[in-house]
């Protein structure tokens, strides 16, 4: 979805000053389309949330009739995979993209440039060994259902990580809509500060065990029955 400038200015509840601002210090993704600025909703919800700035319209909202995801199901779907091959960014990437269960008349090499791109934006390892990949618009691959596959590679590779630790394990996000993809991407962020769950993942847990924790630590997710408020 495009935004337009006054779309933005009320999202972000700022004046077009301001706005105009950010475009010319390229502090902010946007695009110049026939002459008139346009922004890309998922792009403005990462950028929103790494300046922390807070989002007044509700761009969450699912349509009538779509069932959000967790994530032990999600990865569950997506499956796990062990000693995944690759020598560098590319090629592991590569690899993780042949491992990810799509459907068949999807376009895989498309998905390894738009994840490729992402990485050419910033890279997505987060430290400790771990990255985790995906697309910048959630919404290009028309997917029914997200899904988040975990590949261990079989050795580990430079991926220019902000610790400069190189990567042995992937989280690859796949989502049919941008609330999704970015709701699923809060999970894992939050799964992977719980010891056990990180744990799992260092020690290269099986299949089992690492779905089990995880649904363990989802039970603990703020907002859930019993979770953090």
């Amino acid at each position: 979805m495009r935004l337009t400038l006054k779309d933005l200015t009320e999202l972000l509840n700022v004046s077009e000053k301001t706005v105009r601002r950010w475009i010319q210090q390229g502090s902010i993704p946007a695009y110049r389309i026939q002459g008139q600025y346009r922004f890309n909703k998922a792009e403005i919800l990462e950028w929103a949330t790494a300046q922390r700035i807070t989002m007044t319209g509700n761009l969450f909202q699912e349509p009538e009739g779509v069932e959000v995801t967790g994530l032990a199901d999600a990865l569950t779907a997506g499956g796990i995979f062990y000693r995944v091959h690759g020598t560098d960014k590319e090629s592991a990437l590569s690899a993780v993209v042949e491992h990810i269960r799509l459907p068949a008349d999807t376009d895989r090499e498309m998905l390894l440039q738009f994840i490729l791109a992402r990485e050419a934006v910033s890279s997505t390892g987060i430290g400790d060994g771990i990255a985790i990949p995906h697309v910048r618009n959630p919404l290009v691959l028309n997917v029914e259902r997200p899904i988040v596959t975990l590949c261990f590679l079989e050795k580990p590779i430079d991926f220019h990580s902000l610790d400069g630790e190189p990567v042995f394990c992937l989280f690859t996000i796949v989502a049919p809509t941008v609330r999704t993809h970015l709701y699923l991407l809060s999970r894992l962020a939050f799964a992977l500060r719980d010891p056990d769950f990180k744990a799992a993942i260092k020690n290269q847990a099986s299949r089992d065990d690492i779905i089990a924790l995880c649904r363990q630590v989802e039970s603990r997710f703020p907002g859930e029955p019993g979770g953090r408020t």
